[in-house]
């Protein structure tokens, strides 16, 4: 069925070329002007638009976000099955995706790809220190939806960490979604300021209980001497035992992101990726050592693109404290 899908595809594609990039111009208009307009990540939307596409190509279930995406007032997802069509026709007739998205191994992962095999070591590392913890915290919440999936059905108390401004998008667009967010602590925090992990201590977040801090898709966009305060405040507060589970972005990817049209929507709406580390030589020593100079110990990680000859543009990890 596969070949029966590539015959199918490649025509239809060509066909629908048109409408395909309106879609997608549609879906960059919602997804960057009106992000600018409403002072909202515009990258936010772009993770959970990835989340809604590996949910809907069944690569990974993720009913919450694909009910939240829906939500958004800075995104279509008209505009994203408009522009994706051919590609939903090829799966829908070769029981699988065909082009994109992919899954692949890590080591051949590429940056096209990166939200589903990112989410796929985020959820492996959670899982495996879920049984163990009492609290997730998740730190930078966007627009993540793990405290509205299976997660909720485990006895841990819940905390999204953000800006005022998301915090409120994000409240009213679940709500929109008709998700349960009873279970959820909503805490304002500026990671700007020093202090912010004060706001987490005066909330129902208990530092004797062990937790998993989840801080995904964050560091690139801060200092290296704020990725070490948070790391600092984090270990100060939090009890033994407890994990953060974060990715790093290496060099390939900055330089990515800093140029081309990348580089402009970020521009647009006043984002821009500073720390990063060098994985085209022995990124393991370069991991370990950073890790090792936070005063935390090394979980397990994974890799992302490590067979590229720049090397892994990022890396997953578990920092035990």
């Amino acid at each position: 069925m596969t070949f029966i899908a590539w015959l199918i595809y490649i025509p239809l594609q060509i066909l629908w070329m048109p409408l395909s990039i309106l879609g997608a111009l549609w879906v960059a208009y919602k997804q960057i002007v009106r992000s600018k307009a409403l002072g909202l990540s515009q990258t936010a939307v772009e993770i959970v638009n990835g989340r809604w596409t590996g949910d809907v190509f069944g690569l990974r279930e993720d009913v919450a976000s694909r009910k939240l995406a829906g939500t958004l007032t800075n995104n279509s997802v008209l505009g994203l099955r408009i522009t994706l069509f051919p590609l939903l026709v090829a799966r829908m007739i070769a029981g699988r995706p065909i082009l994109y998205p992919q899954l692949p191994e890590d080591d051949k992962s590429g940056i096209a790809n990166m939200v589903f095999s990112r989410s796929r070591r985020f959820d492996s590392l959670i899982e495996r220190y879920a049984d163990h913890a009492e609290q997730l915290v998740v730190l930078g919440a966007g627009l993540d939806t793990r405290a509205y999936g299976p997660l909720a059905e485990q006895s841990l108390a819940m905390f999204e960490l953000d800006m005022a401004a998301t915090q409120k998008a994000k409240r009213q667009a679940v709500k929109r979604a008709n998700l349960n967010f009873d279970h959820v602590h909503y805490v304002e925090v500026d990671f700007a300021d020093p202090n912010w992990i004060n706001a987490l201590v005066a909330s129902p977040y208990d530092p004797a209980k062990k937790t998993i801090f989840l801080w995904e898709g964050v560091t690139l966009y801060l200092s290296e001497t704020n990725v070490r305060a948070t790391l600092a405040a984090i270990k100060a507060h939090a009890a033994q035992g407890s994990v953060v589970v974060l990715d790093f972005y290496g060099e390939r990817m900055l330089k990515m992101a800093r140029k081309g049209a990348m580089a402009k929507s970020l521009e647009a709406t006043g984002e821009t990726m500073d720390f990063g580390f060098d994985f085209a030589r022995d990124a393991e020593a370069v991991l370990s050592a950073f890790v090792t100079s936070v005063g935390y110990q090394l979980g397990p990680h994974y890799f992302l693109g490590s067979s590229h000859k720049a090397g892994a543009y990022m890396v997953i990890a578990a920092l035990e404290i």
